[in-house]
């Protein structure tokens, strides 16, 4: 006898994060990376420029300093140099730790679905103590909606208006934190349910959240 098909409310909690400036503020190691990577390559890279607008794929970054022809081999070198620059120097998020934790005590999963290379979205969780059940990399914008609908989450978490179109492929609610790049009424236009300041105030959202799910 085929199982009964839950309805999305009865579904178990799955919240998905994105990674860089919603979970980790990744600016100083990211700017160390791309400062080796000048050296080494000898490119003009304006670091600041590149840290202001941290999100979409590492190759559209890289597009902007680099000839076409070369961009992908570099990327290759930018996500092998990147342990030794990018890792030590970033920081958790006021309310990153808070937040996954949150949603494992509600007996749900916390998902990072992210645009960087998982295996240093997986370095930058472990060096930070943050413990999420799955770890998906290499995704943007809309891709990120294919994996976050797969996993079955019901919210995504982001900074960045790509999240939002993530979370609307995956039928998700969107919930936007202003930590990143993109500010409130940014995100609100590109049509974030929520926004937050930060995820300090996530686990309360949260709990009211999965209080009307149940009810």
């Amino acid at each position: 006898m085929a199982s009964p098909v839950q309805h999305p409310a009865h579904r178990p909690l799955t919240v998905g994060f994105d990674l860089d400036m919603t979970l980790v503020d990744s600016r100083p190691g990211i700017a160390a990376a791309y400062r080796a990577l000048a050296a080494e390559t000898g490119a003009r890279i304006d670091v600041d420029l590149v840290v202001s607008r941290i999100g979409p794929p590492l190759e559209t970054e890289l597009a902007h300093w680099f000839p076409a022809d070369r961009v992908p081999a570099v990327a290759d070198r930018y996500r092998e140099i990147y342990p030794d620059h990018a890792i030590a120097p970033s920081t958790a998020l006021d309310g990153a730790r808070e937040a996954v934790a949150a949603v494992r005590a509600l007996g749900g999963r916390a998902v990072v679905v992210t645009a960087k290379h998982e295996p240093n979205a997986k370095l930058h969780l472990a060096r930070l103590g943050i413990e999420p059940d799955t770890v998906i990399g290499s995704l943007w914008a809309e891709a990120k909606g294919e994996a976050l609908r797969e996993q079955g989450a019901q919210v995504y978490v982001g900074d960045h208006t790509g999240d939002v179109r993530g979370a609307r492929v995956a039928g998700a609610l969107s919930l936007g934190v202003t930590t990143g790049p993109c500010d409130a009424a940014e995100l609100r236009a590109a049509g974030a349910d929520v926004v937050l300041a930060d995820l300090t105030g996530f686990p309360a959202w949260l709990a009211a959240f999965e209080a009307g799910r149940a009810a």
